[in-house]
C-alpha cells in the first residue's frame, strides 16, 4: 500500500521517516544479523540497527505526544530532528548503531538550524545528507572502506549532484548509496570471502529507502545482500561469514582474526569536549573499532579491548560514564580458534525488571533478576526489555515494567519474545516498590502460574507513592504547582504540593499509613536531604505501632523519594 508522500522536511516528515526505518529495519534485520562479518562477526548488526532507530522513533512519537498533551499542535522542524538525533545517541547499539547515531545527529545539526524554513527543501537535505556523512567519518578513529562510511558518502556525493525537491534527493542518494553496497565486497576481502555486501551499510540503505518513501510515497526495491560472484550460496550465508571471520588475518589486514579484542565496550557518558578528545587517544591505544559521537556534554562511546577495566576507567576519569554494557567476544565467535560453542542451558524461570538507578538495579540483581535501566526522561523501547528477555536466557520470564507509562512497550516486548518460544507473564507494576514487594515472594521453584499469581499479589498490594521536584508550572490534582515547587504523588496522582521535602514526604507516608500497612519501603534518590530517612523511620516507629521500615538507595533515579506500603 502506497504512502501518502511529505511534499518538504518538517517534523510530520522526520516522524514518517523514523516510523518507515524502522519497520524497513525490523523486516531486514535477520537478513542483516546473517551478512554481519565485520567488524566482527557477531550476527547483531541488523538488531543493533533496529534498536537503535527504534530508540530514536520513541523519542521523536515522545515530542509529538507532549505537544499534543498541552494543546500546542505539531512541534517545530528543530524539536524533532534534535529528539530524532538525541533518541538515536542514547539508543545506539554497537559499531554500527553508534555509526547510525552520528548520521542522524549530523543531519539534525542541519535540518535544526536557522531557524524553521532555511533546510526544508531539497538543497537543505543535500547539505543535510552530505554533514552527517562527514560527522560520521570523523567520530570513527580509523575509517575503513567498504563499511557503512563509504556507503554515506557515495549517499552524500549521489545527492549533491542531484537538482530537485527532497524526493529527487532523497532517490539520488538511496541510488547512489545502494551503487556503493554493492562495490564493498570488493573493497573489503572479509566480504568478498563470505560473499557478502557490508552488513551496516546494508542498513543504511534501508534508512534511506525509507526516505525515499518519506518523500515519494513509493518503496524502493529490494537490495541483494549477496555480491555479484558469491563464495556462498543464500542459504550457507551465516557459514561463509563464520568462515570468512576466523580467516588467518595476514589475509586481510583489516579483518579481526584470532587474536582480536575479547570484548566490546559501549558507554553514556556526559563530559566536556577536551575531555573527550583524551578520552578518544586513550582508548584508540587500548583496542580498535573505536567510535564517539555524540557532543553537548553526552556522547556515546564504542570500543573493542581486550582491558573492559581499563576503557571503563578512562569513561570514568573523562567524565560520568553510565548504560554500561560490555560484551564478551566468547566462544565460537571471531576472536577464537572457531571451535563451536557449546550452548547455554536455559534456566526454568528469570524475572526482567525495569528499575529507575543504579541502586537499585544493583538490589534486583542481587535478588536474581535481570535488570534494564531506565535513566529519568529515557524510557527504554520494547527492542530492549526483548533483549533483556533473551539475555535472561530461560523458558519462562516474569516482566516487571514497574512504570504505568511502560505497559505498552512492556506488553509489546511480550508479544515479541511469546512468538520467540518464551512463556512470558506481565505483571503490571507501577512502581520499582511495587516491583520489589513482587520479587520479594518470587519462587521459581513452583508452578509458573502460582509464582505469577503470587507476585501480582504482592504487587497489587502495595501502595506506592513518591516525591519529586516540578519542573514546570501546571495543573494538578492538588492544585496549581509552579516550578521547584515539592510534589507528593500518590498511587500517580499529585496529593501534596509543599516546598519542602522531607515535610511533603512525611505528610504523604501519613496518609498513606493512614488506611493501615505492615512494611514501609523508602528508596532515596541522590537529591534527597541526608536526614529525611531517619526522619520518616522515626515517624513510623513513633506513630505506627508494628510497622516495619526498610531503606534502599537509589542514585539517579528521578524521583527524590520512592515509597511503597504493603
Amino acid at each position: 500500500m502506497a504512502h501518502v508522500p511529505q511534499t518538504f522536511f518538517d517534523a510530520l516528515a522526520v516522524r514518517t521517516w523514523c516510523g518507515l526505518a524502522l519497520r524497513a529495519l525490523g523486516r531486514a534485520r535477520e537478513e542483516i544479523d546473517a551478512i554481519n562479518v565485520y567488524p566482527v562477526a557477531d550476527g547483531d548488526t541488523g538488531t543493533n540497527l533496529y534498536l537503535t532507530a527504534e530508540s530514536a522513533a520513541a523519542a521523536v512519537e515522545a515530542v509529538f505526544d507532549g505537544h499534543d498533551a498541552h494543546g500546542s499542535g505539531k512541534p517545530a522542524l528543530a524539536d524533532a530532528a534534535r529528539a530524532m538525533a538525541h533518541g538515536a545517541l542514547i539508543g545506539a547499539r554497537g559499531n554500527s548503531g553508534t555509526i547510525l547515531a552520528q548520521l542522524l545527529r549530523g543531519m539534525a545539526q542541519v535540518l535544526a538550524a536557522d531557524g524553521e524554513t532555511a533546510h526544508t527543501d531539497g538543497e537543505g537535505l543535500r547539505l543535510a545528507l552530505r554533514h552527517a556523512a562527514d560527522s560520521a567519518r570523523q567520530a570513527v578513529a580509523h575509517p575503513v572502506e567498504g563499511t557503512v562510511l563509504t556507503v554515506a558518502s557515495a549517499a552524500a556525493d549521489a545527492a549533491e549532484a542531484a537538482e530537485g525537491d527532497c524526493g529527487t534527493v532523497a532517490r539520488a542518494a538511496y541510488d547512489g548509496a545502494r551503487a556503493a553496497l554493492a562495490a564493498t565486497p570488493g573493497q573489503l576481502a572479509v566480504l568478498e570471502r563470505a560473499g557478502v555486501v557490508d552488513a551496516g551499510g546494508r542498513g543504511l540503505v534501508a534508512v534511506l529507502g525509507a526516505l525515499v518513501e518519506t518523500f515519494t510515497g513509493e518503496a524502493p526495491r529490494a537490495v541483494p545482500v549477496m555480491s555479484a560472484s558469491p563464495k556462498a550460496g543464500s542459504t550457507e550465508v551465516s557459514a561463509a561469514a563464520s568462515e570468512a571471520a576466523t580467516a588467518s588475518p595476514d589475509e586481510c589486514a583489516d579483518a579481526p582474526g584470532t587474536g582480536g579484542p575479547a570484548f566490546e565496550v559501549i558507554y553514556l557518558l556526559e563530559a566536556g569536549d577536551t575531555a573527550v578528545a583524551r578520552l578518544r587517544e586513550r582508548l584508540d591505544g587500548l583496542g580498535d573499532s573505536l567510535v564517539v559521537v555524540g557532543g553537548d556534554g553526552l556522547w556515546n562511546v564504542h570500543v573493542h579491548v581486550d582491558d573492559a577495566g581499563a576503557a571503563v576507567e578512562a569513561g570514568i576519569e573523562a567524565g560520568r560514564p553510565y548504560r554500561i554494557r560490555i560484551t564478551h567476544f566468547a566462544l565460537g565467535d571471531v576472536h577464537t580458534t572457531g571451535a563451536e560453542r557449546q550452548p547455554r542451558e536455559r534456566a526454568q524461570r528469570a524475572v526482567v525488571a525495569v528499575v529507575p538507578g543504579e541502586g537499585l538495579a544493583g538490589l534486583y540483581t542481587e535478588a536474581g533478576a535481570t535488570t534494564v535501566l531506565a535513566r529519568p526522561g529515557e524510557p527504554p523501547a520494547s527492542g530492549e526489555l526483548v533483549e533483556a528477555v533473551r539475555r535472561a536466557h530461560a523458558r519462562e520470564v516474569v516482566l516487571l515494567p514497574n512504570d504505568a507509562d511502560l505497559r505498552h512497550t512492556a506488553a509489546a516486548a511480550a508479544e515479541q519474545a511469546r512468538a520467540e518460544g518464551i512463556r512470558v507473564a506481565l505483571i503490571p507494576t507501577r512502581s520499582a516498590v511495587q516491583g520489589i514487594a513482587a520479587l520479594a515472594v518470587h519462587e521459581p521453584e513452583r508452578r509458573f502460574d502460582e509464582d505469577v499469581v503470587q507476585m501480582t499479589s504482592a504487587a497489587g498490594a502495595t501502595r506506592y507513592a513518591e516525591v519529586a521536584v516540578a519542573e514546570r508550572q501546571s495543573w494538578t490534582m492538588a492544585g496549581i504547582c509552579q516550578a521547584g515547587d515539592v510534589l507528593g504523588l500518590i498511587d500517580g496522582d499529585v496529593a501534596v504540593i509543599g516546598s519542602d521535602v522531607t515535610v511533603t514526604a512525611e505528610t504523604v507516608l501519613d496518609r498513606m499509613l493512614s488506611a493501615g500497612g505492615e512494611l514501609v519501603t523508602l528508596v532515596l534518590g541522590d537529591e534527597a536531604p541526608e536526614a529525611v530517612a531517619d526522619h520518616l523511620e522515626t515517624r513510623v516507629r513513633e506513630s505506627y505501632l508494628a510497622v516495619d521500615t526498610v531503606v534502599y538507595r537509589g542514585g539517579r533515579q528521578g524521583a527524590v523519594l520512592l515509597i511503597g506500603v504493603e
